[in-house]
């Protein structure tokens, strides 16, 4: 079939073009979602009595969901050479003291942040509402520096994370 004169027909460079121009929602869509259930915890937790049933869910929720966004968020800016859970690294830092910064910016991320949960988890007293949750975060926290560290070496037969 001949296209009109002017006209062209759509190729498969011009499809895959308009694929590739995303909304800026839809390039974030994981990491906007994830911060807006997490948000959606911290205000249930704050409005439920952390003795019942739910008011521990959403505790426990907004440790959990703290970590998976720290994981989307972390994994998508930062590096770990050899983690089957970071990016590779661009070749952009040519200083050696920047290189390794760079290819274990990951763990130096979690490391620090985590300090600092640890920190103020030590001020706080653990029976308390919040206490309770920033104990649960410094736990999400240390999972997930676990899993980074751990990939770099250990493997799991059958899981494409592993080497």
């Amino acid at each position: 079939m001949k296209s009109a004169p002017g006209l062209t027909k759509p190729t498969d460079t011009t499809r895959t073009a308009k694929k590739t121009q995303k909304s800026f929602l839809a390039r974030h869509s994981l990491s906007i979602v994830s911060a807006v259930i997490l948000v959606t915890w911290i205000v249930l937790y704050r409005i439920s009595n952390e003795h019942t049933h739910m008011g521990a869910f959403y505790g426990n929720a907004i440790a959990d969901w703290s970590g998976l966004l720290v994981t989307v968020l972390a994994t998508k800016f930062m590096y770990e050479v050899g983690s089957a859970e970071s990016r590779k690294p661009p070749n952009q830092w040519h200083r050696a003291l920047w290189v390794h910064i760079q290819n274990h910016s990951l763990t130096i991320f979690l490391v620090l942040t985590g300090i600092g949960w640890a920190a103020l988890y030590a001020h706080m007293n653990p029976d308390e509402k919040w206490g309770q949750v920033v104990g649960n975060i410094v736990s999400e926290w240390t999972q997930i520096l676990g899993l980074v560290v751990l990939t770099k070496r250990l493997i799991e037969r059958g899981s494409k994370e592993s080497k």
